[in-house]
Formats: structure tokens, C-alpha cells, sequence
């Protein structure tokens, strides 16, 4: 650990060493993933609708970790808190972004083959006077908040397990729960575990699907939901994973979980004879106190296009028929928006909020979907569904605001074609290492999505489950998390690099910033030394080309921390162009032979990070336009050797010979044809290459 301990603000100082302090509802604190009350609300007023206009940057902090930038911070005491990379974490002062320690968990170094590139730590959470963060290894770690010390660091997964952390923890009396994933690239059963906030002890565990029957069941639930399975089911794992969002419910004393997708996504793999599969796709509710299980919603029964259900999830209390309801709000993967009784798990009203196909609606009073047979890709016939595996909504956090009675949810409509794997279903198994096994095959000729994918930000209205109104965002996944506040402002970044404030019962734009690079991070708005501040961390997280008129380079993008105020006067220094071109070696000759072998495993174990046909959108580094490929000693040691896993990208010691050349040769065909199609444009052309070549 690499610790650096500086004076702290007085009062911070104080607040934080108070016994048993919490942090504040009023808010002024931001101590968690979805804010005080997990709507990412903010009661506060000072920024507002009628002064906006005078948001200024109050200041800056570069970020040089390497690895994602999606992470959403949290300000606790004036001390703002983040995350950055794979397993760094640091305090600054909130008022002026002076740095107050720095700690290095190392993650990446433990993790070893583990680790999966393309998401670093997406949030932390605090309380009593600690931070808490879980990392790619598969660690959770308490840190004392004032000192930036370790307290304690727990291992949530077994030896050997290939699991990891990329979400928040939630903290609740006394304890912290976490969730992992990993389901797409191994068989994996899902779990969520809670430990005790002061010692790291572990306090309970909920499986959210069963296990082998031979063994014996965890609980009624696990016995329960093992009837909706069939086949051998516990040797794909069959997934579940709670990687990303939950929610504390301090009136039911219950903590929501939601739940991901089948491992694999084909049912006809993981669960042949069918049934729905308990609990994948699922809103689980279970007692804090003890984790045993209270109820459930499950979004997709039977789910087979990875439409998970593990988005952020809101609590209100909301007037449906003239009465007051204590409710939950989800927009999953699927395309609908829910409304879920808190108390019971019932449904009250879903409705799509973008076009969907493999449904026609959603049964009230079952509260299943009413499904379209042909969208299951029967019979090995293919299928183009709508939404694709992105989801209509997906990380990007949606918002709820009390006074407006509006969600603000970044939303996508894209399709993507689904079909059985080549090889016989009974005889398929999960790929190891870097790869994703998701149990479906490459699309046949021909069989394409039916209209050019699109996003946008969506206001809509939970009660009349109508759209309020909308704005189209840049590309294909241009928006970025939202957060409201009590002064009738909505914030928003997006791909195309501006930070934006709306108004939020309206939608007409206020303000905006240019962030000189994507901001698809969440904002948070809170107060320090008695003024109210705005935070957002900028950088470009997309693996590909997103369809923006300029991509954004992962060595020219500068990742930031960006903190706002009313009359703000810092400023960002200039940004100079840099021109990063495909680069080639003409003394290569492309084996085509070779260049398949390379673009399968590039598929495989690359694009996940480096973009699909090797076009990056600024997560990680352009591989057309470096030189480390084309040096083979260089190569090796980045892929064998793990050269720069502290900067992200992991090793991969199981490639031969041959896939390395067969990578060189992949990756210097790609290049040729990049600069072929960009020699061949008009000029004035400005059109990104990815989108030149189908992307």
C-alpha cells in the first residue's frame, strides 16, 4: 500500500473521528452509490434552475491509473471520496481537491489471470466513519476515512475462483453486503455476502440460484428455486451474479437485490427441459438482519438474452389509484419499466420504455411477461430481438426526483441477432481463461438488426407510465448516469464530452461543460465548508466505436475528476490535437490462414477491451495504432509476462506461438484495411472508421 497522509479540514477532522458518526440525510453528504436515499437525489437548492447558468469548475484532478473511469464517487464530512482503475482509492478535499491520501490495494497484482479488463471499481460506499470498496480480485476492503489506513481486507471468493468485483458495496447496521460477477466468462453460481463493518467477520450469505441437489440446499429458497430447474444446471454454474446495483430499505429493514443473467445465457445449454430459472433476472428482497429470503420479482423467467436485471434500483413512496404505495423502480435490460409494491413484491404497472419484440407486454396481474415464442430463437432458427444484450438500460445510473415525479433513465434501442451455437447444445461447455461464454453463435449471413441503433435520455412518468420527454444522445451509447436535485436540475454528461444540466421537470438545457472527453460516470451533488458542489468523473469506458463523429483516444483522452460551483473559475488547459493513425508493417505478409487463427482469438480474449475488429473507443489502447504488436519480444512480454498489469491488462500466459502470430497477422490486416477505407473517403469526410467498417 502506498499511503499519503495530509492535515485534514478541522471540522472534517472532527466529524470524522466522532464515535458512531453516520452520514448526514440532509444532504449534505453523498455516502453511498445511489445517494441518501438511493434515487441519486439530491434535497439540495443552492445550484438551482434560475442560477445554473453561473456553474463554473471549481477545480480539477487528473487520473493516471490506467484502467475505467466509470466510477461513481461519494463526499462524506467535505471530504470527497473515489475510486479509480482497478484498485486505487483516494480522499480528497472537496473544496479545493487537495489530495489528503492515496491507497493502492494492488489488485491487479494478486489477481492474476482473474482479472478481466474493461471495468476498474464502479463505486465505494461509507459508513461509521469508514470507506468500503471491493476490487478485481475479489477482495472487500474497509479504509478509515480520515487516515486513509487499511483496517481490514476480506476475501469474498474461493481459491482459484474466477469471480471478481467491479460494483459497489451497500452499507446497512452494521454491516456491509457485496455481490461479484464473472458469470459471462466461467461457471459460476451467484452469491452475495455481508460482513461485519467493525471486524471483516462474515455475517451471512445468499446464493441466488441452487446448486447441486446432491449436496443438499442452503435454505427453503435454494429448495424453492431449484424446482424451476432442470438438467444438470449447477455444472454451468448457472450464474445470477449480483454485479452491480442494490438497494437498502431502512422502513422494511429489507435489502433488495438485483440480479443478473443465466451462465450461460441460453437456457437450452444451462436448463434444457426448460423452466424459470429462479433467481436469475430477479429482484430479490431479503432480511438485513439475517439474509433469509422475503421475496421476489423476476423480470425474465427463463431468461435466455443475458436481460438481467442487476441495474440501479430506486425507492419512493408514489399515489397510485389515490393511495400512498411504498414502492420499488427498475428499468433492466429488457425494455421495461417496473413498478414493484415494496411491502409484498407485486407488481403494480410495467410498460416498455423503448420498442421491444420479445414481448408484447407484461401481465399485470401474473406479472410475467406475455413472451413471443420466436424470440427464444427456436430450432436453431435465428432471431433478432430487440433490446440486444446492452439492454434498454443498462449501468449508466437513471435518477428519480420527488418534486418533478419524474425517472430520468439513459436509455439505448438496439437489437442484436441470437442463434444456437455451432456445435451440438448437449456437448457445449464454458471456454476458460478471457473469454465469453455465453452459449449463443455467430449470426448467419444476412441476418441483421432491422434499424441503426440509437440512444437517448428519457424523463419518464412512473404513475401514468408515459414518457414525459426525451433528448437524443450522441452515438450508440451516448448517455451517461444522471443524478437530480431539489432545485429542479437534472445532470447528465454524455459521449461526445459535455456535462449537462437540464431542467428537470422540462428537459430544457441550463448549462454545459466541455469535459474534453466522455463523461458516462454519475454525478453526485453535495456540500462542503458550507457550499454546495457537483462532481463527476470524466473518461471514455467504451471497449468500441460507438458511432461518435470523433472517437476518443485512450492515450490522448485525459481522465478527470471535475468539480463544480456557482461562480467556479478554474478552468481545464487547452487540449492539442494528436493525430494517432493506424500504423503498418510492409514487410509483413499477411497469412490469411494465421490472420483467422488471430481474429479468433482476438474475439475471444481482446475485444472485450480493445474493441470488436479491433476498433477501440477509448477504454484501452488503440492496438491498430500501437507499435507493441508488431515488436514480437514486446508482445511477449505484455501478453505472457504480464508487463503492464498494473496498468490494466492482464496476462495471458496460456497463448501459443502460433495465436501470437496469428494476432500480429490479425491485427496488420485490420490496420490495412483502415487505411485503405480512409484513403478511400471524399475529402471532408469526418466519419469515424468504425462505422466505415459496420461497427
Amino acid at each position: 500500500m502506498r499511503l499519503r497522509t495530509l492535515i485534514l479540514p478541522a471540522i472534517a477532522l472532527l466529524a470524522a473521528c466522532t464515535p458512531g458518526h453516520q452520514a448526514r440525510r440532509d444532504g449534505r453528504d453523498w455516502p453511498g452509490y445511489g445517494g441518501i436515499d438511493e434515487n441519486h437525489y439530491s434535497p439540495l437548492t443552492e445550484i438551482n434552475d434560475g442560477n445554473v447558468g453561473k456553474l463554473g469548475l471549481a477545480w480539477s484532478h487528473d487520473i493516471n491509473d490506467g484502467g475505467s473511469a466509470l466510477s461513481a464517487p461519494i463526499a462524506v464530512n467535505g471530504i470527497l471520496y473515489f475510486a479509480s482503475g482497478y484498485d486505487h482509492v483516494r480522499a480528497l478535499d472537496a473544496s479545493n481537491g487537495r489530495e489528503l491520501w492515496h491507497v493502492d490495494l494492488k489488485a491487479t497484482q494478486k489477481a492474476g489471470r482473474k482479472m478481466r479488463g474493461a471495468w476498474g471499481i464502479r463505486g465505494l460506499a461509507y459508513d461509521d466513519g469508514q470507506i468500503f470498496v471491493g476490487t478485481i480480485d475479489g477482495r472487500l476492503t474497509a479504509i478509515n476515512a480520515r487516515t486513509g489506513h487499511v483496517a481490514w481486507s476480506v476475501m469474498t471468493i474461493g481459491k482459484d475462483d474466477e469471480r471478481y468485483i467491479s460494483g459497489a458495496p451497500w452499507t446497512f447496521r452494521g454491516k456491509v453486503l457485496i455481490g461479484h460477477g464473472g458469470a459471462d466468462f466461467a461457471p459460476i453460481r451467484g452469491y452475495v455476502t455481508a460482513y461485519d463493518q467493525a471486524t471483516g467477520k462474515q455475517l451471512w450469505r445468499f446464493h441466488t440460484v441452487p446448486g447441486d441437489p446432491t449436496l443438499g440446499f442452503e435454505n427453503k429458497a435454494m429448495a424453492m428455486a431449484a424446482k424451476t430447474w432442470t438438467g444438470q444446471w449447477w455444472k454451468y454454474g448457472g450464474g445470477g451474479t449480483a454485479w452491480n446495483a442494490m438497494a437498502y430499505d431502512p422502513k422494511y429493514n429489507r435489502i433488495y437485490i438485483g440480479v443478473g443473467n443465466g451462465s450461460p445465457w441460453n437456457r437450452k445449454i444451462r436448463s434444457p427441459g426448460g423452466g424459470d430459472n429462479l433467481f436469475l433476472c430477479s429482484i430479490v428482497a431479503l432480511d438485513a438482519d439475517t439474509g433469509e429470503y422475503v421475496w421476489h420479482y423476476q423480470t425474465n423467467p427463463g431468461e435466455t438474452w443475458d436481460f438481467n436485471s442487476a441495474m440501479d434500483i430506486e425507492l419512493t413512496q408514489l399515489t397510485i389509484d389515490g393511495k400512498p404505495r411504498d414502492v420499488l423502480m427498475q428499468a433492466p435490460k429488457n425494455g421495461f419499466f417496473y413498478v414493484i409494491d415494496r411491502a409484498t413484491g407485486k407488481l403494480i404497472s410495467a410498460r416498455n420504455i423503448v420498442p421491444v419484440n420479445w414481448a408484447s407486454g407484461i401481465d399485470v396481474k401474473s406479472g410475467r411477461p406475455i413472451e413471443n415464442p420466436a424470440a427464444r430463437y427456436p430450432g436453431g432458427k435465428a432471431a433478432v430481438v430487440y433490446p440486444s444484450p446492452f439492454g434498454a438500460h443498462n449501468i449508466e445510473a437513471m435518477s428519480f426526483n420527488p418534486q418533478s415525479g419524474l425517472v430520468y433513465i439513459p436509455a439505448m434501442d438496439q437489437g442484436r441477432v441470437y442463434i444456437d451455437p455451432a456445435e451440438p447444445l448437449a456437448t457445449w461447455r464454458h471456454l476458460d481463461g478471457q473469454r465469453i461464454s455465453v452459449g449463443t453463435g455467430a449470426p448467419p449471413p444476412g441476418v441483421v438488426p432491422d434499424r441503426k441503433a440509437t440512444s437517448f435520455l428519457i424523463a419518464w412518468n412512473p404513475v401514468t407510465q408515459r414518457e414525459a420527454w426525451r433528448i437524443p444522445m450522441p452515438g450508440l451509447r451516448g448517455g451517461g448516469g444522471t443524478a437530480t436535485t431539489a432545485g429542479n436540475l437534472l445532470f447528465q454528461g454524455n459521449a461526445s464530452g459535455k456535462f449537462m444540466a437540464y431542467a428537470a421537470n422540462s428537459g430544457k438545457p441550463l448549462w454545459s461543460f466541455d469535459a474534453q472527453t466522455a463523461v458516462m460516470a454519475q454525478p453526485i451533488i453535495y456540500r462542503a465548508r458550507g457550499k454546495e458542489y457537483v462532481t463527476v468523473i470524466a473518461g471514455a469506458r467504451f471497449p468500441s466505436a460507438i458511432g461518435l463523429p470523433r472517437e476518443w483516444n485512450y492515450r490522448t483522452q485525459q481522465w478527470r475528476v471535475l468539480t463544480f460551483a456557482l461562480d467556479g473559475r478554474a478552468a481545464l488547459p487547452p487540449v492539442e490535437p494528436v493525430d494517432m493513425p493506424a500504423i503498418d508493417d510492409a514487410a509483413l505478409a499477411i497469412d490469411p490462414a494465421k490472420a483467422t487463427l488471430g481474429a479468433a482469438v482476438f474475439g475471444q480474449r481482446c475485444s472485450i477491451c480493445h474493441g470488436a475488429n479491433a476498433v477501440s473507443g477509448g477504454a484501452a489502447p488503440d492496438l491498430l495504432a500501437s507499435g507493441v504488436p508488431m515488436e514480437r519480444e514486446s508482445f511477449e512480454s505484455v501478453l505472457h509476462d504480464g508487463m503492464l498489469v498494473e496498468r490494466g491488462m492482464p496476462r495471458f500466459e496460456e497463448l501459443t506461438g502460433d495465436e501470437l502470430t496469428g494476432l500480429q497477422h490479425y491485427l496488420r490486416q485490420r490496420a490495412r484495411e483502415v487505411l485503405a477505407a480512409q484513403a478511400a473517403r471524399q475529402p471532408g469526410d469526418q466519419t469515424d472508421r468504425g462505422l466505415n467498417e459496420g461497427q
